[in-house]
Parts: C-alpha cells; structure tokens; sequence
C-alpha cells in the first residue's frame, strides 16, 4: 500500500494552484488534493482486487511488492532510486517526487513491455477511480474545477421528497420500470421464487437430482420451460421477446443485474461498475485494446450510444456471396432489419445537436466531406449524454425497454438477474454422436440450478459466449477465434469559452452522444477493409482522464480543467486483422500492419477535422502527449504536427486504441471446418443449441452493430420457433 500510495500521489499530486497562475478556490481545491488526500488509493486497491480479471494482474502485485523493497526499487526504478543521503538506495515511497515522476515516465516508454503495461494499468485505474468517487452528497472534488456538473435534476428526474409523493400514486411498473413483473429476484424466499415461476406457466421441480452425463449434480431447484436464453441484451432480448410472443414459456437467465429506471444513479463511477462487464476494467491480453461492453439486463443496448445503423448493402452482399449465407440476400433478412427498427423507434433527426457532433459535422463541412445525421433509437429531442450511464427517463429503446418488454407482457417469459450460466446441458441419443441440447446449469451466488428445455440460446456477447460453449464441451475449432473489436483511435480539440461557436453553454459530455458521422463506405464500393466511420465517443471525467495521455501529474491536471471543452472524435476501423478468446480474462488480439495503416489515415482526417472546426489546440493520445495551439502555430507546423502524429505506431502501448464492439467469436457459416454455428445459428456440434448474438458475425461489420445482432437474432429465433413447432 505504501508503493501504491505513492505511485497514486505521483500521478495526482498536490500542487501549489497559486503557481499556476490565478485561480479560484474550487480550482485550488482541485490542485490541492492528491490521490490520497481523496482516499483514492484504498479504492485504487480494491478495484485491483475485486475487479480487475486479466491474465498480466501479477504485474501490479509483483511491482507494488518489489517497490516496497530497496533492492525491488533498484532493479524497477535503476539510477532514478538513488539517493544523496544514506542508505543512498531508496524504497519508492521515500524517493522525492520528481525522481518518481521521471520514474512513471521512463516505464510509459520502456524497451520493456511489461513496465508499459504496469505504468498504462495503474494510471487507467488511479485515474478514473479518482475523477469518478464520490462523497455523500454525489459529488467530486474535481468536477466543479473541471466544469462537470454530473447528472442534472432533470437526468434524475426527481427530489426525494417530491418523488415519495409521486410514488403513491403510482403502480410499481410504473416506479421501477416495465420490466417489474417480469424480474425473478432468487434472494426472496424459496416458496415466493416457485409462486412467480408457477403462476407464469413454469413446470418447478425442488427436489435434488442429478443430470446424466453433466458434471452439475444436486440442484437445488430446476426449471422447466420451451426455451432458455442465456444474456438478455440486443441478442438474446430479441430472440427471448421473438420466442414469448410466438406463445412459448421462455426463462432468461442474465449475469448482470437489473437496474430500474428510479435505481439509475447516473454516476459513471458507480454506472460503470454495476453495469459494464468486469466493471469497464477490461482489456487484451497485452493491454494494448481498453474494451467496453455491457453486463446487465438489456446488455450492451442499455449502455450503448444509440446509433442504429442498418447492416451496409455491402456488407450483406459480401455476407451472401463470399460467406455463401443466403439469409443476408434475402427479402427476410431485409424484413427483420424494418422490424427491428420500427420496434426500437428508429429516426434520424434531431432538435439540438451536441457540442461534439457539431464540431465533427462543422469541420466536415469546412473541408467538404460527407457528412451525415445517425439514426438513433431515441426521440428526436432526447439531449441527454448520459446514455452511456443507463437512460433514467426510458427514452432510449434498448432490449430492456422493447424486445423484454413483449416478453414480460405476453406473460409467457421471465427473467433471472444476477445468475451465471455454469454449462449447457445436453445428451447423446441412442447412445449415438449426435448431442441434443436439453437445457442449461446456473448459479446464483452459491447454488446452482438447472433449467430443462426443448431448445437452448446462448447470447452471452462476443466475449463470453466461447467461454460457455468451450465449458460446456463444445470441440469446433473456431469457437473462439476470428474475434474482430472495430478498433478505435481518438483525437482532441479544444475548443475555449468564448461568445463566438460552439456556443459557451455546450459541455462536452452533454447532448446526444452520436448523431454526425462521415466517412461511411460507398454502398458500391467491392470491399470496406481499410476504410473508417468517423463520428464522436461519450467521454465523462473517468474514462476521459484514463485515456489521455500523462506526462507529469501538474500537465495532466492543468489538461483535465480543459475537460468541459474538449471535443474527442474517433476513428473505426472494420478490422480485417482478428483474435481470440481463451478464456474469460485472456482475450489475444494483434493489430495486423495494413489495419494500423487504415487507422492512421484515420486519425490524420480527424485531426483535420478538428482544424477546420477551428480547435484551439489539438492533440491526439499517443503516449509522448504533445499537442499544438493551431491559433498561433503557422501552416507549415499546424500540417508537420498532423503528419507526425497521425504516422506514429499504434502497437505496443504506443497510444492508445478502444473497442465498444466486439464480434465474430462463433462466426456463422456452412461448413464446421471454417464457422462455429450453421447459418440457422444452430451450433454444428449439439443440435437444439443456438448462439445469437455478434459472436455470429462472418466477418467485421464496419458500423454500429445494433440493428445487425437485432435483425439476424430476430431471423435465427424465427428459426427456433419452426423447430419447437416440429417439436410440439
């Protein structure tokens, strides 16, 4: 802890703000207050504990023991743990402050690529857990500083008072959301979890028994229904709603837990770790690809950022020939896209346009490039920017508010928060190779329950549904494989408060977070491999202070006061380069050279995007952190700067990539020697046993995934409803 504590205090050290210049006292405050003064380190260690699953965790242990050591020190830290005074070779924590800041960055750019990934890992965690905490009041130290307000009254539409008033009036659906009577809580007493399952048409058995051929044995309770679904979000949501209004008893079994419309804090800090997978502290094995997705009742489309783009006419055309899938060419496939649209209330207009799109679509005009609005599914004047954070008002269509609401009302499904799926059940016939998929094994907390059904899905997203499937004995050799993450550069302008545009009340985290985008692929062109979409991130004070870069503890401070004002636009790259998934924690991905090369040219018309919307200073996150004021910089500096910055190397830690989409895992196919899942999405080893979620993608899909997951787990629970029709 000691080391730790140091290490934290010299990312955020207490600085002096009279020798920045004048300030006033919520800004001294600021500069005033290091990591630990704020109680960070403590919160810094359990996250690490607690939280963060990744195969490299030693690191940190290994480096905060070796630090607390003399001789660890000298070898982590060489000539810089010298000391003038006796015993000349000091521990970290008695070293002086500039000697451990010169520390910190000689790690950031070490030959050796362990010390990056131990300097890259403390300074995510220290940073957003210290821009992120709270006190009892809801508050950050920083925020004011920073020009962050955090969730207004009108995002958490209520006053405590005001809303006990409200909330006598009103049915319980209407307080906690419409999923209320649908939720299965297995903390309540056994007998009300058997009254709910029963009184939806749900067959309970309570007495233990063993499953043939499964390693599960004494449950305590199972489960009998047509379906199970394991994940609930833009996948399994829409199969489960697909399947519950077809008239079948289908159970959804979610990891994540549910959160009510009126439980939403809107808190990034607590968002984050309630409702993102591994808390948002998830990353490749190399550390070189920071990696978003949900974990919660809705999945990913509770968390996501709205954009609801149709699967591009090439990419179908690409899907149906060179994959030989003829779903993607059909008149069905187009049908389920319309479907999924209309039932998500897809538009693409909208009343206010934010302070990052309209700087994206500003200087795409200035430099004549296409330009275009993004269909979201939300109301035209939903101004929110917290979308990402869960939508308190329900505005935002995700899973939890569309596809699990027809489950919930037709009465015919329910859901079970909170459980892990431990493997799929299933049997040989006859004796015979052939496997039937006959239900699933969870767990919630420390028991374990079973569920027997007539056909199962797996759901569970990219990232996890190779997991349960290798768990479960599934042999293909590419479940797994073939794992494509939309990599993701970033780029900065910002842009001071002034009378002049963008208007001095626009914040940068507030608005809708994508509704401009440029650069999309001309439906003609034969292949979009090496081209990128160009739109804007939702960036609060965690993730936006873990990704910048930081070159001593007062610059990455002074920038931080920028936050409000700073503007981040991105490059997505549809990657042809791909990975893998080994296991829960060990997620390998490789950026090839020819996708590295597309993201530069990618992030060198962000940079100039940003010019031309008329940034004052602009910057990228590569891990040197330079940055230029464009206003007094002369033209050749301003186009050396961008040629420099966008050619600089993206591997090895060198800046820093992002991936909100993860796909491809369990790719569809028509042969088991090349995909993991038939084109029904029936997997090839264990008939009734379906996977319907990105996991299936063929091939990187080059946009927002939404309505694609939504369309083709729409056709594949199509599927299985022709199957248990056969089969009742």
């Amino acid at each position: 802890m000691e080391s730790l504590v140091a290490i934290c205090d010299t990312l955020i050290p207490s600085i002096d703000g009279s020798e920045v210049g004048h300030v006033d006292d919520g800004v001294a405050g600021y500069y005033s207050a290091s990591a630990s003064q704020t109680g960070a380190p403590d919160r810094v260690a359990r996250l690490i504990s607690e939280r963060l699953d990744h195969p490299k965790k030693w690191i940190l242990r290994a480096a905060m023991w070796s630090l607390s050591t003399w001789i660890g020190s000298l070898v982590l830290c060489g000539r810089r743990s010298f000391t003038s005074e006796f015993p000349y070779f000091q521990r970290f924590c008695r070293l002086p402050e500039k000697q451990r800041e010169e520390i910190l960055l000689n790690w950031a750019s070490s030959y050796f690529l362990l010390l990056r990934m131990l300097f890259r890992s403390i300074k995510l965690i220290t940073s957003l857990v210290f821009f992120t905490q709270v006190d009892e009041k809801g508050k950050n130290l920083a925020w004011k500083a920073i020009g962050y307000n955090g969730p207004s009254s009108d995002h958490s539409d209520h006053d405590e008072e005001l809303n006990e008033k409200k909330t006598k009036k009103k049915k319980p659906e209407e307080i906690f959301g419409p999923l209320y009577n649908g939720i299965i809580d297995l903390k309540n007493p056994r007998e009300a979890v058997v009254k709910k399952l029963t009184g939806h048409g749900f067959r309970v058995l309570t007495q233990k028994r063993n499953k043939n051929g499964s390693s599960i044995s004494d449950p305590v309770m199972t489960i009998q229904c047509d379906a199970v679904v394991v994940g609930s979000g833009s996948g399994g949501g829409v199969v489960a709603g697909v399947l519950a209004k077809a008239g079948y008893k289908v159970l959804v079994v979610e990891k994540g837990n549910y959160y009510a419309r009126n439980k939403l804090s809107l808190l990034e800090g607590q968002a984050m770790d309630e409702m993102y997978l591994s808390g948002g502290l998830l990353a490749t094995s190399d550390m070189n690809v920071v990696i978003l997705a949900g974990s919660t009742v809705g999945g990913g489309s509770t968390i996501n950022w709205s954009a609801s783009i149709k699967t591009p006419e090439h990419v179908m055309k690409e899907w149906s020939e060179n994959s030989e899938l003829e779903m993607f060419g059909s008149d069905l496939y187009r049908k389920a896209m319309d479907v999924v649209c209309e039932r998500m209330g897809v538009q693409c207009g909208f009343v206010e346009e934010g302070f990052n799109n309209e700087i994206l679509r500003k200087g795409c005009e200035e430099l004549g490039l296409t330009v275009k609005n993004i269909p979201r599914n939300s109301p035209s004047d939903h101004y929110c920017g917290f979308c990402c954070l869960g939508c308190k008002k329900g505005q935002k269509q995700g899973t939890s508010e569309t596809w699990l609401v027809d489950l919930v009302k037709s009465g015919n499904g329910l859901i079970l928060p909170g459980c892990e799926a431990m493997e799929v059940l299933y049997e040989c016939q006859n004796g015979k190779k052939k496997k039937t998929a006959t239900g699933l094994a969870f767990a919630f907390e420390e028991e374990v329950y079973v569920v027997e059904s007539k056909a199962t899905i797996v759901a569970c997203g990219a990232l996890r549904t190779p997991h349960l499937l290798k768990r479960s004995g599934l042999k293909n050799r590419n479940i797994g494989r073939n794992l494509c993450l939309h990599p993701v550069v970033m780029a900065w302008g910002w842009f001071p408060e002034e009378e002049k545009w963008p208007e001095k009340k626009k914040k940068s985290y507030e608005g809708g977070i994508m509704t401009a985008m440029s650069g999309v692929v001309n439906t003609e062109t034969k292949t979009s491999y090496g081209e990128t979409v160009i739109q804007t991130p939702a960036l609060h004070p965690g993730m936006f202070s873990g990704i910048i870069p930081w070159t001593s503890g007062e610059e990455f401070k002074s920038r931080m006061l920028k936050f409000s004002r700073t503007a981040h636009v991105f490059t997505l790259l549809r990657d042809k380069g791909t990975g893998t998934v080994n296991s829960k924690s060990c997620i390998d991905y490789n950026l090839n050279d020819e996708d590295e090369e597309s993201l530069k040219k990618g992030l060198e018309r962000v940079l100039n995007i940003l010019i031309a919307a008329g940034a004052e200073e602009i910057g990228t996150h590569n891990s040197e952190g330079k940055s230029l004021n464009v206003r007094t910089a002369s033209e050749a500096e301003i186009e050396r700067f961008v040629r420099e910055e966008s050619s600089k190397g993206l591997k090895d830690l060198a800046g820093q990539i992002c991936s909100a989409h993860q796909m491809g895992s369990c790719r569809m196919g028509i042969r088991p020697e090349e995909s993991a899942v038939r084109p029904t999405g029936e997997t090839w080893e264990v008939g009734g046993l379906y996977v319907a979620d990105t996991s299936v993608f063929p091939t990187a899909l080059g946009v927002n995934p939404m309505v694609t997951v939504q369309s083709i787990a729409y056709c594949i629970g199509l599927n299985v409803v022709d199957v248990l029709r056969r089969k009742i």
